[in-house]
């Protein structure tokens, strides 16, 4: 199963991480060694969330992450979530349907 988490990001955020970057991106590299994590990036114009996609048989990895996060303890993450994701279409889908 696909789960999403999302990151609503202070508006400062730019300026903000690089003080916690190296950090949130050891965190990250290692979900993704784990298998955890797939892609993670903010979006662009505004840069005001990032999302990041995760799989596994629940959301304990993605809540685990966010919870240890560098940004979210930071104070850069004002709200964070997790949603499952019913992905059907592509190579990884988790429930493909034709």
């Amino acid at each position: 199963m696909h789960y999403l988490l999302t990151y609503d990001l202070v508006s400062d955020y730019l300026e903000r991480r690089a003080a916690y970057r190296d950090a949130h991106l050891k965190l990250a590299w290692a979900a993704v060694e784990r298998g955890e994590l797939l892609l993670a990036g903010a979006l662009a114009e505004p840069t005001d969330t990032a999302v990041l996609l995760f799989q596994g048989d629940s959301p304990a990895a993605a809540e685990a992450f966010a919870q240890a996060d560098p940004y979210v303890l930071a104070g850069l993450v004002t709200r964070w979530r997790v949603r499952e994701w019913t992905t059907v279409v592509g190579e990884g889908a988790a429930k493909p349907v034709r």
